[in-house]
């Protein structure tokens, strides 16, 4: 099939799906030019096709992770699905490293080298309504926070993602009715991965026992608790400078505070004196200083091979020092 006459195809799922970019642009975007994170997946094809019908000039950034046999070849066929949808097409070539295994490593990679490749557009991602649920089940079996359990936000920019309220099921139909044969990732069907299980496994079982759209409402949680945790932290950001000078806390002023409140400042001045991405456990150790006070001792919130990082009270401030280990 023509995909580039196809584009001017009308059935639901294509309406659906451009209809979602359109909203998106009005909103969100001041100018027609975008970049767009491309897979060669459903959900990625199928925004492609739709941001270049909704009338946005769009560039496919296809970033080739090097972790499969054959990667190379798969991102030249997403590059040239991408030209033939009636949009420009750029490989980026990542090698991913560092911590947190390779689905992190690999993340950071991408998101760097789209960073690098933007050229000030706004990038568009391809994540739907479905992914949204599935990341908000795993916070949950994670015990994460408002921040986590908010789930991805629609728009922080340079990053967008018009799609978050339509279902994968709708953006491979969209591609099939566009004519699009989109590649399937082996890793998408790996059980080796917790997205996976939850994907295929938990979700399902889910949908099921509780008569259905389980998804729509873990997706409407998240927005809820995406705002409200937008007005604690815009809260805890006022008060941020009255409390800390950025080396010490001032303990009775953050007190003071409603805990939801007080261990945003905490967490953000943690970050601030030392701690690298300080987890639940620390934060809650660190504000029991302050909320829970019967003279403990330092709390450890970091360090290196030869000090810890430690954090006390004394006089009523909060200080972080470092210490021999």
């Amino acid at each position: 099939m023509d995909r580039a006459g196809a584009l001017t195809g009308r059935s639901r799922a294509q309406q659906e799906v451009i209809g979602a970019v359109r909203g998106f642009a009005r909103a969100h975007l001041a100018g027609p030019d975008v970049a767009v994170a491309v897979s060669g997946g459903a959900d990625s094809l199928a925004l492609t096709a739709a941001a270049v019908r909704a009338g946005l000039s769009v560039t496919g950034l296809v970033v080739d992770h090097q972790l499969q046999e054959g990667s190379a070849a798969t991102a030249a066929w997403a590059a040239a699905t991408v030209v033939e949808l009636g949009a420009q097409a750029r490989v980026l070539t990542v090698r991913p490293d560092g911590g947190g295994g390779p689905e992190a490593a690999a993340r950071r990679a991408r998101y760097d080298a789209l960073e690098q490749a933007r050229g000030g557009r706004p990038v568009l991602l391809g994540h739907t309504l479905d992914d949204q649920a599935e990341t908000v089940l795993l916070g949950l079996g994670r015990g994460s926070g408002a921040r986590s359990l908010s789930g991805m936000a629609p728009w922080t920019a340079p990053w967008g993602r018009p799609l978050l309220g339509v279902r994968r099921a709708q953006t491979r139909q969209a591609c099939a009715d566009w004519g699009l044969e989109p590649w399937q990732d082996p890793h998408n069907d790996d059980p080796r991965y917790a997205r996976v299980r939850v994907r295929h496994d938990l979700l399902p079982r889910c949908e099921e026992a509780l008569g259905g759209g389980v998804a729509q409402a873990l997706a409407r949680t998240a927005d809820q608790l995406r705002a409200d945790d937008a007005a604690l932290t815009e809260w805890a950001d006022r008060v941020y400078p009255e409390i800390c000078d950025g080396v010490e806390l001032v303990v009775e002023a953050a007190a003071a505070l409603p805990g939801a409140v007080g261990t945003r400042v905490l967490r953000r001045w943690l970050a601030r004196v030392g701690a690298t991405e300080p987890t639940a456990a620390v934060v809650a150790q660190v504000w029991a200083l302050i909320a829970d006070w019967s003279g403990q001792g330092p709390v450890a919130i970091g360090g290196d091979a030869e000090h810890r990082l430690v954090v006390l009270r004394s006089a009523g401030f909060l200080r972080a020092e470092h210490r021999p280990r």
